[in-house]
């Protein structure tokens, strides 16, 4: 089967981990603590993704000054249309409480739909190119998104269903996301399949960049909103979850 090919079954398994999520949400009375401490575990996980896996990987391949540049560029380009989204109504776009229902009503529906989508596709493209860069790493990238894609789903779900949109809305939401996350790891992985091992470093850089700054700026406020003085403890634990997953999958 085409690497590419395979990369696009990979990034379907992962944002299939919203869908996931969001069919969590509906389940009834799950408790905004359960919620909030799954969320820290996701942000944990991707956290040691990046750290041993993305930038370890880029740096090897492209030297610290073009990880750096690329990292700090990721960072910046998350930022900045994070801001945009923000501004437009997206700001709650990982949150489970009540948020959300004012900025439904303001058509921030569409703002949180194009958030959600913009936050997968750093990961999906990780997918893609990992899989390119070391096989192990493609796999270990599709383990975090997954963890990490789950608790989103679920968050962001909940606070829909608050807002009262409907199942149908929901589901096509994630669905939809979903799909654009697998094509965007095939993309990732055609593109780039024969490029220079230097650019593959640039693009493992920014994409660790957009999901650091996602992280920090998305996950971890929903965790630390109930969890609170639980939600550091929480976070470890997916590191070290990731971390483990990680050095298993190097034998």
């Amino acid at each position: 089967m085409p690497l590419y090919i395979q990369a696009l079954h990979w990034g379907l398994l992962a944002g299939s981990a919203l869908v996931i999520g969001a069919a969590l949400a509906s389940v009834p009375r799950i408790p905004q603590r359960v919620i909030a401490a799954v969320m820290a575990f996701g942000a944990g996980v991707l956290i040691s993704a990046l750290s041993f896996e993305l930038i370890d990987v880029a740096h090897k391949r492209g030297g610290l000054v073009s990880t750096a540049l690329g990292f700090l560029f990721g960072a910046a380009a998350f930022t900045a249309v994070n801001v945009w989204i923000s501004r437009s109504g997206g700001h709650h776009r990982k949150r489970s409480t009540g948020d959300m229902q004012q900025q439904s009503h303001q058509g921030g529906g569409l703002a949180i739909a194009v958030g959600a989508l913009f936050d997968g596709i750093p990961e999906s493209v990780t997918i893609g190119v990992g899989l390119i860069a070391d096989r192990n790493l493609g796999l270990v990238a599709v383990a975090a998104v997954f963890l990490s894609n789950l608790p989103e789903g679920l968050s962001s779900a909940t606070g829909m269903r608050k807002a009262g949109r409907s199942n149908f809305y929901i589901f096509g939401v994630w669905g939809g996301i979903a799909i654009a996350c697998g094509i965007a790891a095939m993309l990732g992985n055609m593109l780039l399949a024969q490029a220079d091992p230097a650019i593959v470093a640039v693009v493992l850089a920014i994409a660790a960049g957009a999901i650091l700054a996602m992280i920090v700026d998305t996950m971890i406020p929903e965790a630390f909103e109930a969890t609170h003085e639980y939600a550091g403890l929480i976070t470890v634990s997916g590191f070290l979850a990731a971390f483990a997953l990680s050095k298993f999958a190097e034998h």
